[in-house]
């Protein structure tokens, strides 16, 4: 494949303190240029003049799912092919499957360590697009 640049990422994650530790996990250690939403909603309400690299999701959030979120997103001709990662506490079996299916690079573990949260989404990204 490919190398492609990762750059901007767009994040949807309900809890506020869990944004803040990305915050500083991908700006301040990763360098990543970073747009934050708190609900799957917002994230779909996402300003187009954004192009993020790519989209980070909360699996669990109330109203909107991550999943959910990311098949609304996958209707908009913007979104069709923007690489994803999920983030979750509770990883299925069967679901990674599923989230592959979804165009899903890799889902991250939480809890995940601050330090090495950007290096590994960069692994996942460079697994693809190295």
């Amino acid at each position: 494949m490919h190398s492609k640049p990762l750059s901007k990422i767009a994040y949807a994650e309900d809890e506020e303190d869990i944004r803040s530790v990305v915050q500083i996990a991908l700006e301040d250690v990763g360098g990543f240029t970073v747009k934050y939403f708190s609900s799957g909603a917002e994230l779909l309400a996402m300003d187009k003049e954004f192009k993020p690299d790519l989209i980070l999701l909360d699996v669990m959030m109330p109203e909107m799912d991550g999943p959910t979120t990311l098949k609304e997103l996958r209707k908009k001709d913007e979104f069709t092919n923007i690489p994803a990662i999920f983030m979750t506490a509770k990883i299925q079996p069967g679901e990674m499957e599923e989230y592959k299916k979804m165009g899903v690079l890799g889902v991250i573990a939480k809890p995940f360590d601050p330090m090495k949260l950007a290096d590994d989404i960069k692994k996942i990204w460079n697994k693809y697009y190295g």
